[in-house]
């Protein structure tokens, strides 16, 4: 099967208001709310033991900052075909969905597009980043195996101090499961050809997990054929617990690009049309760790040695002349970690060897400006050493029988050596010369680049009587520049003198829980300063600073025995604090482009036997504009989606599910460029039918 490429790489950092709604009054709001919940909370959701925020066990009590947990039961009731499903469940986070297993990502933040917009999230699996710093892909999530997790852990603002670059608006780490955790199969089949199978193989000591999926496409010439394998096992070795992992994916995609015109994904004539029958993404990774654990009278030391390697290939089909891009990337590193009492220090080292090829088969098709400047052949092809030091240290304290702080920091230098394997400059891949002044692709010669970083953390909390817990978190998050930005130029540009991206957040929150009611309410403010984008002239620059407010809530409620509701909620205001030159037009002050005001979901869900369940979803997707000059709106939209799980025998279920319950039109993602609506389709009413037995 052939495989597809995503939309426009523009920077979007635009995002204005709906309406009407205050700060004032939704904190008071969302206080009453947890009124009742905090007078009889106990300790439960405090002892919730998460592992991302400090690379080990511990309560969520003892997290400084805003963490979200999906575990297994939950993800085996959501049973995504996307990832984009799961995280819906998350307050503050949208997953938006391409074509396929395509996505864009947003934490705290607009919809970031753009060669180095996936650097403002650090994407994991089992605490081992997706991808090597400087080498991020906007859709790297479908390379994590999400489909069978453990548990999926999501920090919202800063994580830098432990995982340093990248983990600037936040962070998702994907858990594989426990080597005990129940072996079973399951086969799926739903709409437009679609077929999945999840499987798993156990022994003591060791196990082994597949999916395969395959999707006909609801598009036209579209689809994807995709496989992933983990391996995990556990053992001792040298005298330390050793646990590790082996993860292979593969996925050959057949995409399907932007339908144009205003309001066009209402149009059921059009909705399923691919102006891009041509283009497609195959993509491979493979990732290998060990995680070596010994204790010692006085601590504990970790070390977590691994590998990865990433291929893709995958037409530009959103650009003029549809050129062929070929990247790839090989790491070692090693994670390291010294647990002391109160103390955490560690190390991190990286090193990557990356690569990446721009040609284009045939000439380009358009104006002659186009045809002039945009020829066939060769773009780039260049290679990049790249490494990354690191040194953290974390301390807590006690500053009162309630009271604890955190106090941690940490110093980060990545350096990248650059080799241009073609002619230096603009000209064509034999060296004659573009008309209209030069051909749109500039290449740098070779450089060496160096990037330092220093990111504070300061954090506390406090416990009420009956374990409401109030946390604070002050944090610097930070990205260096991807290679992209530095390496591929366009136009008149020699060179690309950019510099890291920081962010500085402020964090207030309070959680509770008992059996009856659990509640995590947060405000945060951030600013962000040396936003990286591409201008009106082509040019790589980082002049940009952008201001991020939100409030954001998650309410659980036991109704009674058998019924439950939960709701994930979020406020925020996005918007450009100086005027960039993303628009010839003034900006600042406006909403960021791609950035709702409001959006969330509920469920409720109605447990009528031991194992069998049913739940009603409700998304809600709130208004937001696809430009940055606040002219092009998008209306927003509703969703239902009913999901049922029935047991059939202690080792065997049935489940179904029925997505867009009403068969509402919509978008699930709004853009604007070329002075046109563009828009990646919802699907319609969609039901999906299996069984699963657990063996």
């Amino acid at each position: 099967m052939s495989h597809a490429a995503p939309a426009k790489l523009k920077p979007r950092h635009s995002d204005r208001h709906l309406r009407g709604t205050t700060w004032g009054s939704l904190a008071a709001a969302a206080l009453a709310c947890i009124a009742s919940a905090a007078n009889t909370a106990t300790a439960s959701i405090l002892e919730e033991v998460v592992v991302t925020a400090n690379r080990a066990e511990q309560p969520i009590a003892e997290v400084t900052s805003n963490i979200a947990v999906l575990d297994a039961a939950a993800l085996g009731l959501i049973n995504q075909t996307h990832i984009n499903e799961a995280l819906q469940r998350v307050a503050g986070a949208w997953i938006s969905r391409g074509n396929g297993q395509e996505h864009l990502t947003a934490l705290r933040s607009p919809v970031l597009t753009g060669a180095g917009a996936c650097g403002a999230f650090l994407l994991a699996q089992d605490g081992i980043p997706l991808r090597a710093s400087g080498f991020c892909n906007v859709n790297e999530l479908f390379d994590a195996h999400s489909e069978q997790a453990g548990g999926i852990e999501i920090i919202k603002g800063p994580a830098s101090v432990v995982y340093g670059a990248n983990a600037m608006h936040g962070m998702i780490n994907i858990r594989t499961p426990a080597v005990d955790a129940r072996p079973g199969l399951s086969l799926e089949a739903g709409p437009h050809d679609y077929y999945r199978t999840n499987m798993t193989y156990a022994q003591p000591g060791w196990r082994l997990d597949f999916n395969g999926t395959s999707d006909g496409g609801y598009k036209d010439d579209s689809g994807f054929d995709q496989q992933k394998i983990s391996l995990r096992a556990t053992g001792a070795w040298l005298g330390f617990d050793a646990s590790g992992g082996l993860s292979l994916t593969n996925l050959n995609q057949e995409t399907s690009g932007f339908i144009q015109g205003p309001e066009v994904y209402k149009d059921s004539n059009l909705v399923r049309a691919n102006p891009n029958p041509e283009a497609f993404r195959d993509s491979q990774s493979a990732r290998l760790h060990v995680r070596l654990e010994r204790a010692f009278s006085n601590g504990k030391l970790v070390l977590t040695p691994y590998a990865r390697k990433t291929d893709m290939t995958f037409i530009q089909h959103f650009l003029p002349g549809q050129a062929f891009e070929e990247n790839d990337h090989t790491s070692l590193g090693l994670q390291s970690a010294w647990y002391q009492d109160n103390w955490l220090v560690g190390a991190d080292l990286e090193g990557t060897r990356g690569s990446l090829r721009e040609y284009q088969p045939g000439a380009t098709v358009g104006s002659a400006f186009l045809v002039a400047t945009i020829p066939a052949g060769d773009h780039y092809d260049y290679a990049v050493d790249a490494s990354t030091q690191a040194l953290f240290g974390r301390y807590r304290w006690e500053l009162g029988a309630a009271t604890q702080a955190t106090l941690g920091a940490r110093w980060e230098r990545v350096h990248y050596d650059y080799d241009n394997r073609m002619l230096s400059g603009r000209s064509r891949d034999d060296g004659t010369a573009c008309g209209f002044g030069g051909c749109r692709f500039s290449r740098p010669a070779d450089r060496e680049d160096n990037f330092s970083n220093l990111s504070p953390q300061l954090g506390l909390t406090h416990e009420f009587a009956g374990a409401r817990q109030l946390y604070f978190n002050l944090a610097r998050g930070f990205r260096a520049p991807q290679t992209t930005e530095l390496y591929r130029l366009q136009g008149s540009q020699q060179i690309s003198d950019i510099d890291v991206e920081q962010l500085d957040s402020l964090e207030l929150g309070l959680r509770g829980g008992d059996s009856s009611w659990s509640y995590d309410v947060s405000l945060y403010g951030m600013k962000k300063t040396n936003f990286i984008f591409r201008d009106t002239e082509s040019n790589n620059v980082d002049s940009g600073k952008t201001s991020h407010r939100g409030l954001e809530m998650t309410l659980s409620r036991q109704l009674a025995e058998q019924w439950q509701a939960n709701l994930f909620w979020s406020y925020a205001k996005h918007t450009y604090s100086n005027n960039p030159a993303l628009s010839r037009n003034t900006i600042e002050g406006n909403d960021i482009d791609t950035a709702p005001r409001q959006m969330g979901s509920a469920n409720l869900t109605w447990q009528f036997a031991s194992a069998s369940t049913a739940e009603l979803e409700w998304i809600h997707m709130g208004r937001y504009f696809a430009d940055p000059e606040n002219q092009q709106p998008y209306a927003g939209h509703d969703l239902l989606n009913l999901r049922l799980i029935l047991a059939v025998s202690d080792k065997t279920q049935i489940f179904a599910r029925i997505m867009n319950l009403t068969n509402t039109r919509y978008a699930e993602r709004a853009d604007f460029a070329f002075g046109n609506d563009r828009y990646f389709v919802g699907e319609p009413a969609s039901l999906y039918l299996g069984i699963r037995a657990s063996l």
